[in-house]
């Protein structure tokens, strides 16, 4: 399984980006997808995420109302994270990983996640 990261870079304050990450070797359709971040020293924390079949989704409070995660099963095998109205809080490297279906609740686990990408960066000038 790959996880293929990507549309990280630097945006000032208030400003917007949306990153993918390109799936491979598993039948995606059938994974939730996640996002996670972290910051240097800190530990790595959930984001949001995806259920395999697009219809539910969830968000850490610290995004909730700013980020939106989407994902292309049809054609792309992509998962997306829209991130709008940035601030220097969100500032970390973001992580997409994948986990075979599991209970609501821990989608937001990292433990519940068994592929991960290899990181995009992300950050937020003030």
């Amino acid at each position: 399984v790959q996880l293929q990261a990507s549309g990280g870079g630097l945006v000032q304050a208030g400003g917007s980006l949306r990153l993918s990450c390109a799936a491979s070797g598993r039948t995606f359709r059938d994974y939730d997808m996640g996002w996670f971040r972290q910051v240097p020293g800190k530990e790595r924390e959930f984001v949001a995420a995806i259920r395999w079949s697009g219809g539910t989704t969830r968000y850490a409070d610290s995004v909730k109302g700013r980020f939106t995660i989407s994902r292309d099963n049809a054609n792309k095998n992509t998962v997306y994270l829209q991130m709008n109205s940035l601030n220097p809080d969100d500032t970390a490297v973001y992580y997409c990983a994948t986990t075979p279906r599991v209970a609501l609740s821990a989608l937001m686990l990292l433990s519940s996640y068994d592929y991960w990408g290899q990181g995009t960066l992300v950050t937020v000038s003030s």
